[in-house]
């Protein structure tokens, strides 16, 4: 059945330009409706020909017909073959969005350190548990500073600092932030359903469910544990994670043995009832146990270790951070929130981003001659302040090594003073830094802000004195660990750039023997346009590829359809693209020969690409070639339309 559906699935992107000219898909009671981006490449009577097309309404969102019960299944193998969710927006595969993808990568520690982590299965469980949440957190953010507000006038209104007639205004401030905190586990099972494949609306109402809507007094539902009434919302937002991640089998289960014609019906009425039975009688039970035992530990080991709970929290948490596992607090916070109104584990935690903040401030009066050193500060240090910590962590502290160990003690230090303090909650998940202060609880934002001032001087005593490497005192680190060479391999070659230099002349050679072609008779928008660079392109007549200019490999992609070049002489970027749309083939056309740091010389053989391969596949093999960072080039020649051989002169360009 499943080759059914994704035959029809394959079949249709086939004839609509492929997964690249889709912007979005999703299906409804008997069609799929999908956003196109170019409708030109849109093949109507294909699709009408299609066996198991039932109609096509060609509007401004396409409407393929394929009956109840088979749009779902179609749609749901349409999205899974690109990687992404019903609604959501589909990737382009384009050589531009690749270069942003990988210049990000370069830049930033923290996607190689994500990189080279091991996917168990506990980190997966946790990378699901973070994309539930993540979608949250503006709301988190907005209706708790909400919240905020409405406490400080509230507290305001007590001391009598405001008249009476504010009380209306602090209700619909109240209200308006209640909106989320009422409702939060029907957002976090619509979210979960996502994640997790199955119908949001169907996770929205076993989300609903926990809340108990329709129960009062005197109807009861009995515990199973306890024999006790069930009380709404038990088991809060553990509950709901749970539940709705069976709830994604149930449903799945369903939709293979309920026949199609009747799918639509069956399928949500049983997920539905069973899952709403097994939701109250089990999994309430249940999660309301390891929520109130989760609870009632945090607090127990924070009123018996006090400050020393406080210090060990603030100290381990960025290493936490560093291996994910900071993801698992976030459906804590919020039982907590649930359970007492504010987690106080929050503001211990966000003591770590302080550290960074005061080693930060260490390392810039110690370290002041080191002029690239300072310059990532200056532009880290004011978003770590307000709770942003990655680029002080990823771009300052963890390349240096010690840095890193000092500033998680000054988060220890702070996360003591909080700790020490007692009662220090936040009302809402969200910043932490400067940004927390609004949404502390219980009148404590001054011992928050005591905390913060701590962790902020321990971050800096303890770098000043015994975390600064001296090689970066001197301004250059000493056997630098492989991101922060590679991050002044990037410095070093922007710096390359903005030399003043004399103009060179460059050749360039064809990379394979064809039809030379200007760059703006390339069949796609990117090139032909010159959205990336000017150059020139060639059909190719033979599969051998030679490199079109001298200079060093920089990049080749892992889909062998790309690759770059920094030529010898003059600073410039140049792209090779073999072949349009190729990167879906994922390299199998091709054999390269260089890798990145291989010098070659114009002419020299880098590779073979299979044209009957790509051709049967679909793709144009055509060969573009153009010089990405057109800001250094003074002019270009022009290019004729000719027949040429590989490693014959066709192009020259004249820096600046």
């Amino acid at each position: 059945m499943a080759d059914k559906y994704s035959k029809l699935g394959r079949e249709i992107y086939a004839h609509i330009g492929g997964p690249n000219n889709v912007k979005s898909l999703y299906h409804c009671m008997t069609r799929l409706r999908i956003k196109i981006r170019d409708n030109s490449k849109v093949d109507l009577q294909g699709l009408k020909d299609i066996d198991g097309v039932l109609g096509v309404v060609d509007a401004d969102t396409l409407e393929i017909v394929l009956g109840s019960g088979v749009n779902a299944k179609v749609a749901q193998d349409m999205v899974s073959q690109v990687g992404v969710k019903e609604n959501e927006e589909f990737p382009i595969n384009n050589y531009q969005g690749e270069k942003s993808e990988v210049q990000a990568k370069a830049a930033e520690v923290h996607a190689q350190h994500k990189a080279q982590l091991k996917q168990t299965w506990w980190r997966k469980a946790l990378g699901h548990i973070s994309a539930i949440f993540i979608p949250l957190i503006p709301a988190f953010i907005g209706a708790g500073l909400i919240s905020g507000v409405a406490g400080i006038l509230r507290n305001m209104l007590t001391a009598k600092m405001l008249p009476g007639s504010w009380n209306l205004g602090v209700t619909i401030l109240s209200m308006i932030a209640s909106a989320l905190f009422a409702y939060l586990n029907i957002y976090v099972g619509i979210n979960t359903a996502k994640e997790f494949g199955a119908t949001p609306a169907l996770g929205g109402i076993i989300g609903g469910v926990i809340l108990l809507p329709g129960i009062a007094a005197p109807v009861t539902i009995p515990n199973i544990l306890d024999g006790k009434p069930l009380a709404a919302g038990q088991g809060g937002i553990i509950g709901v994670l749970l539940a709705v991640w069976l709830l994604s089998y149930v449903e799945k289960w369903f939709h293979r043995h309920i026949p199609d014609s009747v799918d639509i019906i069956f399928t949500p009425f049983f997920t539905v009832l069973i899952m709403g039975l097994f939701t109250v009688f089990a999994i309430m039970p249940f999660a309301g146990w390891i929520s109130n035992s989760l609870v009632g530990g945090i607090n127990w080991v924070l009123d018996v270790g006090g400050p020393i709970a406080g210090f060990i929290l603030g100290l381990f948490f960025l290493p936490m951070v560093m291996l994910g596992l900071h993801q698992i607090l976030t459906p804590i916070h919020l039982s907590m929130i649930q359970k007492i109104g504010y987690t106080p584990l929050l503001p211990i935690l966000a003591m770590a981003g302080a550290g960074q903040v005061g080693a930060a401030i260490a390392l810039w009066v110690k370290c002041r001659k080191n002029k690239n050193l300072v310059r990532l500060i200056k532009g880290a240090l004011p978003v770590g302040i307000l709770g942003v910590g990655e680029p002080l962590i990823y771009g300052v502290t963890l390349p240096l090594g010690r840095p890193f160990i000092t500033a998680c003690v000054g988060g220890g230090i702070g996360g003591a003073v909080v700790a020490a303090f007692g009662h220090v909650g936040s009302i809402a998940i969200g910043p932490s830094g400067v940004a927390l202060i609004p949404l502390i609880a219980n009148n404590m934002w001054w011992a928050y802000c005591i905390g913060l001032l701590s962790a902020y001087a321990g971050g800096f005593i303890a770098t000043y004195f015994w975390g600064v490497p001296k090689d970066a005192i001197k301004g250059e680190v000493e056997n630098p660990t492989p991101e922060v060479a590679e991050r002044r391999k990037a410095e070093e070659h922007a710096d390359n750039l903005n030399m003043p230099s004399e103009k060179v002349e460059l050749s360039f050679v064809a990379p394979v023997s064809g039809d030379l072609e200007k760059i703006d008779k390339v069949k796609d928008d990117v090139f032909s346009q010159k959205m990336l660079g000017d150059g020139f392109a060639v059909d190719p007549a033979d599969g051998t590829v030679v490199a079109p200019v001298d200079g060093k490999i920089d990049m080749v992609m892992d889909t062998k359809h790309a690759i770059t070049i920094k030529t010898a002489k003059g600073h410039l970027d140049v792209l090779m693209h073999l072949g349009l749309d190729t990167v879906e083939l994922k390299g199998a056309p091709f054999e390269i020969e260089v890798k990145p740091g291989d010098t070659v010389k114009a002419g020299e053989k880098i590779g073979v690409m299979d044209l009957a391969a790509i051709k049967k596949a679909g793709k144009d093999p055509i060969v573009i070639t153009i010089i990405a960072n057109m800001d250094y080039v003074d002019h270009v020649s022009n290019v004729l339309d000719a027949p040429v051989k590989a490693g014959q002169v066709v192009y020259h360009a004249v820096t600046k």
